[in-house]
Formats: C-alpha cells, sequence, structure tokens
C-alpha cells in the first residue's frame, strides 16, 4: 500500500518531507487538504488534528512532523511490532 501525505499549498514542512521522500524513492500520494472540506475532515479523522505534514501508511499515521519524526517512523515500520506512531503534540 502507498502511503498518503496531507499537505497544505505554501507549507515549507510539507515541501521538506515530500523532497525528503521523493529522495529516497518513496512513492506516495499526495492530497492537498487547503480549501478542500471533505479531505481536511480526512484528516481530522485520521490524526485529530488539522496539522500538517501527516502521513497515513496502512495502519500508521505519523502527524505534523519534522524530518527527524519521518526518519524514525520509516525505520519503526521496517521494525516488526510497529503499528502507530505520533509526531509532535
Amino acid at each position: 500500500m502507498s502511503p498518503i501525505l496531507y499537505v497544505k499549498r505554501g507549507c515549507p514542512h510539507c515541501k521538506v518531507a515530500m523532497d525528503f521522500l521523493d529522495r529516497r524513492k518513496i512513492e506516495y500520494t499526495k492530497i492537498e487538504v487547503r480549501g478542500d472540506a471533505a479531505q481536511m475532515q480526512k484528516l481530522k479523522d485520521l490524526s485529530g488534528q488539522t496539522k500538517t505534514p501527516t502521513l497515513d501508511w496502512g495502519d500508521s499515521v505519523l502527524a505534523d512532523f519534522g524530518i527527524e519524526e519521518l526518519e524514525r517512523f520509516l525505520k519503526d515500520r521496517a521494525s516488526p511490532g510497529n503499528s502507530r506512531s505520533d509526531g509532535r503534540s
């Protein structure tokens, strides 16, 4: 399953996350939530908040993250037994 990356236009953290995933050749689906009430609601339902970037990868969600959190998330996804990771509070 390909991960879904929820982003907002103009979000510098989203751009950094997309660049990071692109450099590592990780395919993902980008969902723009700004100006799309239905997608924003999906983001809220998924992560409990409206901050981006938010990455949904199967049964794992990383919300409102930076590159360090994303690196740990990807490493943890490769480890057995890890199914959910949260970003900054």
